[in-house]
């Protein structure tokens, strides 16, 4: 607990560091430029493809334009937007954790290291591809988490449990990895992984109801359509922030872990009746 808590308020001291906050806004600007190129080559043709999809059951057909003489308007035109919104924003959320993950996390786990633990030796255990293709197998299982679970979010108390729940798990599986890879061996890391398992999936649970906190300005954005353009990006970028303290407090606690268990593996010399300090073999 007192490891788990320091490493939360250092966090958060952290997240308002000039460097922090120059990069979490990195990502936005790359993601920024990526939802433009596909809006601009992909947005009328996904929307249109919706409006069909919506009026291609005769059925369906008929209620929209029995809405319709209601006074309810073109309504498939007005939903289809909301609905490749609705499919749309999971993916750049994920797309978020995967840039922060690949961008922002190994410079924050050095900002951590050459601050707090310059003497913690690099044992660099994982490599960028292995630290990829574990975020990237993380995040599959997400996603299908996630979109498997939709359904289930129209029942009022799981909407508020479910994603939270999907993103805390992920952050867990990708942040504690990446934040031991530079530093500790495959035996350490999986150690420290087993160990801490408690408590780094209690910083991830933290951290996806976190996360879920800006789906507020996500609806404020779908509502206010004039606003959209701002709040979005807005939205974006509160992630991403929240995504980096996630980071930041991984990086704390893991390298804190890390650094205990190595102080554990040598006993002083009283102990030994060694003259300088022996390395035992960790359990």
């Amino acid at each position: 607990m007192p490891l788990l808590m320091d490493s939360f308020w250092r966090a958060l001291a952290y997240c308002v560091l000039p460097r922090v906050l120059i990069l979490s806004v990195l990502p936005l600007l790359l993601m920024g430029l990526g939802a433009v190129l596909l809006g601009h080559f992909y947005w009328d043709a996904a929307v249109g493809a919706v409006v069909e999809w919506m009026n291609a059951s005769g059925l369906m057909a008929s209620l929209w334009s029995w809405l319709s003489a209601w006074g309810a308007g073109n309504l498939p035109s007005v939903l289809a937007p909301l609905l490749v919104l609705a499919v749309v924003v999971p993916i750049v959320v994920v797309l978020a954790l995967l840039v922060v993950a690949t961008m922002m996390t190994p410079a924050l786990v050095a900002l951590v290291a050459q601050r707090r633990f310059p003497e913690l030796v690099r044992r660099k255990g994982a490599s960028f591809l292995h630290s990829l293709a574990w975020s990237l197998g993380s995040m599959f299982w997400a996603l299908l988490a996630l979109f498997a679970s939709m359904p289930l979010w129209l029942i009022p108390p799981l909407v508020l449990v479910l994603p939270p729940l999907i993103w805390g798990w992920l952050t867990y599986r990708v942040m504690a990895f990446d934040a031991l890879a530079e530093h500790a061996d495959p035996q350490e890391r999986v150690l420290v992984l087993r160990r801490h398992r408690m408590a780094l999936l209690a910083i991830g649970l933290v951290s996806g109801y976190l996360g879920a906190a800006p789906a507020i300005v996500w609806a404020s954005g779908l509502v206010f359509a004039a606003a959209f353009f701002v709040l979005i990006p807005l939205g974006i970028w509160i992630y991403t922030l929240v995504f980096a303290f996630s980071s930041l407090w991984f990086a704390h606690y893991c390298l804190g872990a890390l650094q205990q268990h190595r102080n554990a593996t040598f006993l002083p010399p009283a102990l030994t009746g060694q003259s300088d300090s022996q390395e035992v073999a960790s359990p």
